[in-house]
């Protein structure tokens, strides 16, 4: 087959990583790729959300399958274009990536159908909006509706900040179109994982759990960002609790969506909350994305042993009933590698050495995220998150050694990252 993959960033990486291992791929492009999935893809210079782009490439090189990393071409509806053309995609349709494109389409979806989430409230006016929160206090969350780059998220500890966060999307339009509704909702206390399942309209295959860690600092203080880390499995989701999310959340999501005549191929993300409970712990939906998560995606393509394009392939297909993954017992650990100011202003062209170095680590693999090389060979960070320097090792205390052992034999004096990636694990 001759495969082209979306997008730029570590996941993307990931994706290329695992696929170009596949016996079934015999050409590889990502669009537009980056300075480390050169070494296993053909990078080609057009934008991820450039769809005349990307489908004018995907017709003129007789491209057989193209997998979608990132939310924006999903929303745009490149799938939709490229189902027009006759082209085979991993990714769900326009309709149907309203899951993530929409917070609002998406809390509606949950009520209509019974899936456990936080209650809410939808709200387009500001003076409604800033009533709700006074009556409710706090904590409570804003969410901009639309798409905001990992942005448009406020966890309130009081009602002034949540006012505030209101007046930013409603009155100041910081997330222009993306920020015109906003959805208020319950805080929910627990702790937070990330389930994966691939689905194929009717069927959904559950994948394996992970931790992200979001706040840009140690014992997770400071802004929340794109993610810090994230391991997988994460013991906080038990294999009881597994089986209640794919009967309660993810099964009840598949059905609903077709009902609604949006039938959702792909890979649906759930951000959970695991809540204490007088009769247990229950797991309650925070979000949906659309995509595969980053960091999440380097940690499930180290732990996955089966072939990660037939996987694809057969969601898009409609046959994932036919495909049995196999994952190995190890513990994956991703340490993210930032540029130091990030999330806020941040310094972009700097230089990055010792790359060989800590990819020799047994174990780690390094996941490129905002690189490109520089007509001299030299890698530069181009990007807030850089790198994702991924260990495989039989216990998360020694997956986290070795990534941590490769962070150090990096030599790049604007990077920076958490030290405690996989803290929870790690106590447990």
């Amino acid at each position: 087959m001759k495969v082209l993959v979306v997008g730029s960033g570590g996941r993307e990486h990931a994706l290329c990583w695992a696929i170009s291992a596949s016996p079934l791929c015999d050409t590889l492009w990502c669009a537009p790729g980056n300075a480390g999935i050169a070494d296993v893809a053909t990078c080609v210079p057009i934008g991820a959300e450039d769809v005349e782009g990307l489908l004018a490439f995907v017709r003129d090189n007789a491209v057989d399958f193209v997998v979608v990393g990132p939310e924006g071409p999903l929303v745009l509806g490149l799938v939709d274009r490229l189902d027009a053309m006759g082209v085979k995609a991993f990714g769900p349709s326009a309709a149907a990536a309203a899951l993530e494109g929409s917070k609002g389409f998406m809390k509606d979806l949950l009520a209509k159908y019974a899936i456990p989430t936080a209650e809410y409230r939808r709200f387009t006016e500001v003076e409604a909006a800033r009533a709700y929160v006074r009556d409710t206090g706090a904590p409570i969350v804003v969410k901009a509706d639309g798409l905001a780059a990992g942005k448009g998220v406020t966890v309130a500890r009081t009602v002034e900040e949540a006012l505030a966060a209101v007046d930013e999307a409603l009155v100041d339009g910081r997330f222009g179109a993306a920020g015109a509704e906003v959805v208020i909702e319950e805080f929910l206390d627990g702790e937070e994982v990330s389930f994966f399942a691939l689905c194929d309209g009717t069927t959904a295959l559950p994948l394996v759990s992970a931790q992200d860690h979001k706040a840009v600092g140690d014992g997770d203080t400071g802004p929340n960002t794109g993610g810090m880390g994230a391991y997988s499995p994460a013991p906080a989701l038990t294999p009881e609790l597994q089986a209640r999310v794919m009967r309660e959340i993810v099964e009840p999501t598949v059905r609903g969506m077709a009902a609604e005549g949006r039938p959702f191929k792909g890979v649906l993300f759930a951000g959970l909350m695991i809540i204490d409970t007088p009769t247990g712990k229950v797991p309650k939906t925070l979000e949906f994305n659309v995509r595969f998560g980053d960091p999440e995606c380097q940690t499930l393509m180290m732990r996955l042993k089966s072939d990660a394009l037939a996987a694809l392939v057969a969601a898009a297909d409609g046959v994932l009933g036919s495909i049995d993954l196999r994952w190995y017992d190890e513990t994956a650990l991703c340490v993210v590698m930032a540029a130091r100011g990030y999330p806020g202003d941040y310094a972009k062209g700097t230089e990055i050495r010792g790359l060989d170095a800590a990819g020799a680590v047994e174990g780690v693999t390094v996941f490129h995220a905002g690189t490109k090389r520089a007509d001299d060979g030299r890698v530069l960070a181009t990007g807030g998150r850089v790198l994702g320097v991924t260990a495989l090792a039989p216990t998360v205390r020694e997956a986290q050694a070795r990534a941590y052992t490769a962070v150090d034999a990096l030599d790049w004096p604007d990077g920076f990252c958490r030290r405690d990636i996989g803290w929870r694990a790690v106590g447990r």
